[in-house]
């Protein structure tokens, strides 16, 4: 059973990090988001770390063995890929999920994704390796960072709401796509203008893409508060196989210096996803 992390209060946040404090302490823990260059002398190949995910709270114990763009790790022990795999409901995923790195006394924002692959050189019944990403790192076939990554990265350092704030309605839609691939309700919350009860649509939706957007100039769209965005998104929908959808996405302000919001009415009834 999941528990919550009962010792989150409150955020109060910078641009590179946050401050989390115990309830009922008065003790303030900082969470950096700490760019990959640092995060990579800081925890060199063989060092050992703490990863605490940011759902559920729990704990496991981990090493790194290897990656240059990022983090490739493994579970210390046989009971590490227990609790690791407890995370993940009991199946290995892909999913990216919002993670603190905790290393001495540093508390890091990362995010991780919970599919064993490649080679593992630990006896910890952990078939292969798994990656953990910090801000600014890429996959091995990009120079980029992941979106998702970068969205549970924002999301462990509570720097979420400040990027919804700030990013262009390309982003927003983007973010908000990512959002949905990973079932994650905060991400998708965050963008949506109605306040919707998502678990239902999550359970439905097992993957999801954009595969086209049309993108006009950032500049152009000074002083617009709504936008039709064309679109064109892939799903593999539980029980009905793949769909597509091709239409336009609406996104609406209220002001100039307002957050984009998603219509997401809109686009479930669009897409046939909408349940009553």
């Amino acid at each position: 059973m999941k528990s919550p992390i009962v010792i989150i209060v409150s955020f109060f946040m910078f641009m590179h990090s946050s401050i989390v404090f115990a309830n009922g302490a008065g003790v303030g823990i900082v969470i950096e988001m700490l760019q990959w260059e640092t995060a990579n002398k800081l925890l060199p190949k063989y060092s050992k770390f703490t990863v605490m995910d940011v759902e559920t709270g729990n704990k496991f114990q981990v090493q790194r063995r290897a990656g240059s763009n990022h983090a490739d790790v493994q579970p210390l022990t046989n009971i590490d890929t227990k609790i690791m795999k407890d995370i993940y409901d009991g199946k290995w995923s892909w999913k990216r999920r919002a993670i603190i790195v905790i290393h001495e006394d540093r508390w890091i924002a990362a995010s991780m994704h919970g599919m064993p692959h490649g080679a593992g050189a630990l006896k910890n019944n952990f078939p292969g390796h798994f990656c953990i990403h910090f801000y600014g790192s890429t996959t091995h076939r990009t120079n980029f960072m992941d979106l998702s990554h970068k969205l549970m990265i924002l999301k462990a350092a509570g720097n979420l709401e400040a990027y919804v704030a700030n990013a262009d309605p390309y982003e927003m839609i983007s973010a908000y796509i990512a959002g949905l691939k990973q079932q994650d309700s905060l991400i998708i919350s965050a963008i949506s203008l109605q306040d919707i009860k998502w678990n239902k649509y999550l359970q439905r939706i097992e993957n999801i893409r954009l595969t086209r957007m049309s993108v006009l100039p950032v500049e152009d769209l000074e002083g617009e508060l709504s936008l039709e965005v064309p679109v064109e998104v892939e799903m593999q929908i539980k029980n009905s196989g793949k769909k597509y959808f091709k239409g336009t996405m609406s996104i609406v302000r209220f002001s100039a210096i307002d957050a984009w919001k998603i219509d997401s009415i809109e686009f479930l009834k669009d897409s046939k996803l909408y349940l009553d």
